[in-house]
């Protein structure tokens, strides 16, 4: 019976993981690398250099309040939580200047129909990571390891 609920569940919480072809970002620094998407979560991927501005590169930081939004219908879906990034006001400082690091946000999962999403990090002036109209399913399907070798067993 345990083994049938959890055939189940593998069937249920397949990912389709979009690799970004042109590395979308509106800067050379910030840039989307893959969006996996499943019917329990929203994760999306970033890699990002540090400034050649700085000495040691200066620091990022990611909104409480962040959300992604659907395009069409304007719908929100609040950050969930975010790795390898940390949540203001704490900062993570570089070592050096075009050191890059890599994070990941995990929001709630979007509906099938959704074309197109808004990644907003906060509406203000300022420098935040906000993305617009990110046509992620022109993107190219990358199925992820796991699902490879948990349907092959």
């Amino acid at each position: 019976m345990q083994n049938t609920e959890h055939k189940e569940r593998k069937k249920k919480t397949k990912t389709l993981r979009l690799f970004n072809p042109s590395l979308y970002g509106r800067n050379t620094s910030a840039k989307i690398q893959t969006i996996d998407l499943n019917e329990e979560y929203t994760r999306i991927d970033f890699k990002y250099n540090s400034s050649q501005e700085y000495i040691n590169g200066g620091w990022i930081q990611m909104e409480r309040n962040s959300f992604i939004r659907d395009t069409l219908s304007k719908r929100t879906y609040p950050l969930l939580f975010a790795l390898n990034i940390t949540i203001a006001p704490e900062k993570f400082h570089f070592l050096r200047k075009g050191q890059a690091h890599t994070y990941t946000l995990v929001f709630p999962a979007l509906p099938k129909s959704t074309k197109a999403i808004d990644i907003i990090e906060k509406e203000a002036p300022g420098n935040y990571f906000n993305y617009f109209n990110i046509e992620y399913q022109r993107w190219v399907n990358i199925e992820p390891h796991g699902n490879y070798i948990n349907n092959k067993n």
